[in-house]
């Protein structure tokens, strides 16, 4: 089989997945919102998903996302019901069933569980009106029935699509409504690529007696032994009011001692850079990389909301570096 073979399958494929998903947006209506407003008015109890084959691999892909989104959210194996695990389904949860037929026997033994229980929100997703599942739901979201991909739409492809898509819709509508934002997010991510690029400067910075302050009036004498201590290759220089007013590095001091000769007898002031780049503390560290790269400088100071002249910590170019932070 050739490559051109394999790619015009590809795109039908994908094609037919891309149908499918146009009549998902076709057929939303307030059921959508009820199952969203369900889960948000959710505060003494669980968000449960479960489903059946692929159905199921689908319900734990949604419970993952709504979990990762600020909805405590899990899995339970609707196969494990039928031998303990309804234990783990009690009073005001909100139970999530996924079924493209609604009428798997596995779901049975939970369906009427959830009835049984009338302090149980049962959610349905399912694609056929007539099923148990959409029947016995509290909460039916009726799926539009699709075509699936493939030879004989044998193997569950659209419908598995439709499925996930829901699903991402009912945990980014929960996500925008709770206003759970990047702060929130990196909580349940701090680790990885993703954990990464989340993290702030704040998370990075050095704080307390790590940061090399000098006062303006210093000497020199005193600061060329205070920066060589703090090997940071920079001093922050403050003034009595303990407000930030300068910088001096040691590429400075260097290029300084060649044009004017001995500046132990020189004040900090004399010397310093006024004014240095300050940076808010929830600014992305991937962000303050790139400003240090545009301006070639190795550290920053950073400060709280807008009080740029109040340092607070100082981020050096190899705390990010550290935190394979690109």
């Amino acid at each position: 089989m050739s490559k051109d073979i394999y790619k015009k399958i590809a795109k039908e494929v994908i094609k037919t997945e891309i149908i499918s998903l146009k009549k998902l947006t076709n057929v939303l209506d307030v059921n959508f919102k009820k199952a969203v407003e369900a889960i948000l008015n959710c505060k003494r109890g669980k968000v449960i998903l479960s489903g059946v084959g692929k159905s199921g691999i689908i319900a734990k892909k949604i419970s993952s996302t709504l979990a990762s989104v600020g909805t405590p959210s899990f899995f339970v194996d609707a196969s494990s019901c039928s031998h303990g695990d309804l234990g783990q389904i009690s009073s005001n949860d909100i139970l999530i069933l996924i079924s493209n037929s609604g009428e798997s026997s596995e779901l049975k033994n939970i369906i009427q569980f959830s009835n049984r229980n009338k302090n149980i929100t049962l959610i349905g997703i399912v694609s056929k009106k007539n099923s148990l599942l959409y029947k016995a739901s509290d909460i039916k979201i009726l799926l539009p029935e699709v075509k699936e991909a493939g030879p004989g739409g044998i193997v569950p492809t659209s419908s598995t699509i439709v499925q996930l898509a829901i699903g991402d819709a009912i945990a980014i509508a929960t996500m925008k409504q709770k206003k759970f934002g990047q702060k929130d997010f990196k909580k349940f991510h701090p680790s990885g690529s993703l954990g990464s690029k989340l993290k702030t400067v704040e998370d990075l910075m050095l704080t307390g007696g790590k940061i090399p302050f000098i006062n303006e009036n210093s000497n020199m004498k005193s600061a060329l032994r205070f920066i060589s201590k703090k090997k940071l290759g920079v001093l922050v220089v403050r003034n009595s009011k303990k407000n930030t007013t300068g910088i001096v590095t040691d590429g400075q001091i260097r290029r300084f001692n060649e044009k004017k000769g001995d500046l132990q007898k020189l004040k900090v002031k004399d010397v310093m850079t006024k004014n240095p780049i300050s940076v808010n503390s929830d600014m992305l560290a991937a962000k303050a990389l790139s400003l240090m790269n545009s301006n070639k400088i190795t550290l920053l100071c950073v400060h709280k909301t807008k009080k740029n002249r109040q340092t607070i910590g100082v981020v050096h170019i190899h705390n990010i570096l550290a935190s394979n932070i690109q």
